[in-house]
């Protein structure tokens, strides 16, 4: 098999051996953009220690799902229900009733991602869930109010944040889309017309996967605890799967925050994305300095842009 792959390509570099450059699809860079290094930009770990109270907004507990791992563990999960509404309706519904009490995390593919739910098992959906809910998959860019990273982007023609989320987005056809960067959860799903019910959820723990945006849900991103999910071991079966049901890593339960007790619940922060300390972030992580980067990059990729979080203290 794999000798039939090489001469496969083989063959087609053959084919396309007299093929002008621009007969090639991707093979010439058409952007006139350069990188411009700014010298002495903010450092964007004091960026954050300084800014001020106004550029921090909170993390609604309705869109804070909390999830506890029998080994102790505790993974928090911020929501983005102006993104796919119907997909979070689901989850919260899902949290609500306890569906997710004794599932598993049982998938974890090396540089991919980390999956967990009930998998092949057979269980009802609480009343209320949508079984098949539409494609979210992106959503209309009006009403939207998005500040532009500033540096191009090889997925989408724009890409920025708003409300301190990362997005893409195409004025043309007036469409944008939260993407999958490191850390972002996404509702895995067959086949289409298959759009995932939100029942079998997966975080991001690799190179950000793309190639992924437009194709599937993207519901939140993991804010805490995405360290207790990276060391788990690689599950051994194709798409890192855990075969074994011993070798999952069992859950306890998954509660939205404003299910908790207030005493008891965790509360962060999010750096707001419009900003001036937000702007000042952006300029740093394009422009490292101080005395290791002997050289600025001018640039960074939206992934790159790690939007700041933390704990909200009382």
């Amino acid at each position: 098999m794999r000798i039939r792959y090489l001469t496969g390509l083989l063959a087609g570099a053959a084919l396309c051996a007299s093929c002008a450059p621009t007969e090639m699809a991707g093979a010439q860079q058409t952007s006139s953009w350069r990188p411009s290094p700014v010298a002495n930009a903010p450092d964007p770990s004091e960026t954050v220690k300084s800014a001020p109270a106004s550029a921090w907004r909170d993390v609604d507990p309705q869109n804070l799902l909390i999830m506890d791992l029998k080994n102790g563990a505790r993974v928090a999960i911020e929501l983005a229900p102006q993104f796919t509404p119907v997909h979070i309706a689901n989850i919260r519904a899902l949290a609500r009733a306890g569906w997710w009490n004794d599932s598993s995390i049982y998938r974890v593919q090396d540089n991919y991602v980390v999956q967990w739910g009930i998998g092949d098992v057979e269980k009802p959906f609480p009343q209320g869930v949508v079984k098949l809910p539409p494609a979210e998959y992106d959503r209309p860019l009006a009403g939207l109010t998005i500040r532009p990273l500033g540096y191009p982007d090889p997925y989408a023609p724009m890409v920025g944040h708003v409300d301190g989320w990362p997005v893409a987005y195409d004025p043309a056809s007036g469409r944008a889309w939260l993407t999958h960067c490191y850390s972002h959860v996404g509702v895995a799903r067959d086949l289409a017309p298959d759009t995932g019910s939100g029942s079998e959820l997966y975080t991001v723990i690799g190179q950000a996967p793309r190639q992924l945006d437009l194709n599937i849900a993207t519901i939140g991103r993991v804010i805490e605890g995405l360290d207790k999910l990276t060391p788990i071991a690689r599950g051994t079966e194709a798409l890192g799967f855990i075969k074994d049901p011993a070798k999952q890593v069992p859950i306890a339960r998954i509660r939205l925050a404003s299910d908790i007790p207030a005493g008891e619940r965790p509360a962060y922060e999010v750096m707001r994305s419009d900003s001036d300390a937000f702007s000042a972030y952006v300029l740093g992580r394009a422009n490292r300095s101080g005395a290791f980067f002997q050289r600025a990059a001018g640039g960074v990729d939206l992934c790159n842009v790690n939007v700041p979080v933390r704990r909200k203290t009382s």
